[in-house]
C-alpha cells in the first residue's frame, strides 16, 4: 500500500502541482499550467515558485526517507529483542533437559550400586551354603592316596 500526497500551489499565473509517492520517494512529478503570454517578471516569479515547490517536495521526500529509516531501525531493534527472548527460552529448555538427564545419571549410579550390593550378598550366601561341601571334597582328594 503506497501513501500518495498531492500538493498544489497557486499564484495568479501558474498552478504548480507536486505528486509524491511516499513509497517511492525519488519519483516526483511537476506539472505547470499557465498562460502563454507572460511577462518576464511574472515568469521569474513562476520559476521562483517552482523552485520553492521543488524544495518543499525535497523536504517531504527527506522526511519520508527519515521516517522509513526510523521504522526500519525500530523493526530491527524489535527483531533483535525477539531473537534474544527466543534464545533465552531455548537456553532455559536446554539447561532443564541437561539437569534432568544428569539427575537420571545420578539415579542410574544409585541403582547400579544397589544391584551390585544385592549380587554380592547373593554370592556370599551361595558361597556360605556350598563351602562345607567344597571343603569336604578337597579333604577327601588330599587325604586319599592312589597306587
Amino acid at each position: 500500500m503506497q501513501n500518495t500526497r498531492f500538493s498544489s500551489l497557486r499564484c495568479s499565473t501558474f498552478t504548480i502541482s507536486v505528486l509524491l509517492h511516499l513509497g517511492q520517494p525519488s519519483f516526483l512529478k511537476f506539472s505547470c499550467i499557465g498562460s502563454s503570454g507572460m511577462e518576464s517578471n511574472r515568469g521569474q516569479n513562476g520559476i521562483q515558485l517552482l523552485l520553492g515547490a521543488e524544495q518543499e517536495a525535497q523536504h517531504i521526500v527527506n522526511a519520508a526517507r527519515n521516517d522509513k529509516l526510523a521504522r526500519l531501525k525500530q523493526a530491527k531493534e524489535e527483531a533483535e529483542k525477539e531473537i534474544a527472548e527466543f534464545r533465552a527460552q531455548i537456553e532455559l529448555e536446554f539447561q532443564r533437559k541437561v539437569s534432568e538427564s544428569s539427575g537420571d545419571a545420578g539415579a542410574n549410579v544409585k541403582r547400579l550400586e544397589q544391584e551390585t550390593v544385592a549380587k554380592i550378598r547373593h554370592l556370599k550366601t551361595q558361597a556360605a551354603r556350598i563351602s562345607y561341601d567344597v571343603i569336604q571334597m578337597l579333604l577327601k582328594h588330599v587325604t586319599t592316596v592312589k597306587n
